[in-house]
């Protein structure tokens, strides 16, 4: 429901950025331009009033607007992932690793769901292929595979997901190019977008995107409708979306009407 615009009264800057708080908390998310509407004020204001609220931790700033503290800090360590929803991933992963072809240059993308992506790929009989990663277990995974050459990005190393990410890694991406790209988010709501908690990270995915062919987001269920700091690309930019039977049929008619591909497991 449209919250009806503070017109009554100039609220007191303090009084302004406490009700921002409340907003944003019950929400999970505000925009700039929606604060500035509720607030009638400017967005030159909002901004502002978010970069203060940032600062003393009360919210989170993210793309073009602010998070709950909570939600936008939970960055989960991946070896806790991995024992969540593991046969969800495994499902996704087997039916990810069957689109590979032969010959193909593919990304996969750091995650407790790429991963099995991986193990699937390892098993399989390639003449040739090549893995482009920025995960360190996803390079280790397939290590020793004569037939499938490893390009590992260079860059800063996240501890919770062993990727690398940063300036380094986004230089030599640039000077690539993939068939595919299977990528692990952190959340996928299809008004947001597709999101991940590391502003770093969400800059090296959409460059992975850029450099691809094909986009397919692998994704357990519990990631759809859920929102991280940094938004990585809408869900237009998506070519598929592979996630599994318990995926709430309204955010799949939604993903399909926006012309992304679904593929359920």
């Amino acid at each position: 429901m449209t919250q009806a615009p503070i017109v009554s009264r100039r609220l007191l800057v303090g009084e302004r950025r406490r009700l921002i708080v409340e907003l944003v908390e019950q929400q999970g998310r505000a925009t700039v331009e929606e604060l500035a509407t509720r607030f009638n004020t400017s967005t030159v204001t909002i901004r502002g009033d978010l970069e203060a609220l940032a600062r003393s931790s009360a919210i989170a700033r993210s793309h073009g607007g602010a998070l709950p503290v909570s939600a936008a800090t939970h960055d989960t360590p991946l070896n806790i992932k991995e024992t969540r929803w593991h046969a969800q991933k495994l499902r996704i992963g087997q039916a990810a690793a069957k689109m590979v072809q032969d010959g193909e240059t593919i990304i996969l993308d750091s995650g407790s769901t790429t991963v099995e992506i991986a193990r699937q790929i390892r098993q399989m009989k390639f003449e040739s292929l090549t893995v482009i990663t920025n995960a360190l277990n996803i390079a280790m995974e397939l290590s020793g595979l004569p037939q499938i050459r490893v390009m590992m990005l260079g860059g800063l190393l996240r501890q919770t997901s062993y990727s690398l990410v940063g300036p380094d890694a986004e230089q030599a991406l640039a000077k690539l190019s993939a068939d595919r790209l299977f990528l692990g988010v952190d959340g996928l709501d299809p008004e947001v977008g597709v999101t991940t908690p590391d502003p770093l990270e969400a800059a090296l995915n959409a460059l992975m995107i850029r450099v691809s062919r094909q986009t397919i987001a692998v994704l357990d269920a519990s990631k759809l409708g859920q929102r991280s700091l940094s938004v990585i690309t809408p869900v237009q930019n998506l070519h598929m979306v592979i996630s599994d039977s318990s995926a709430p049929a309204e955010t799949v008619e939604t993903l399909r009407a926006a012309g992304v591909q679904v593929l359920l497991v």
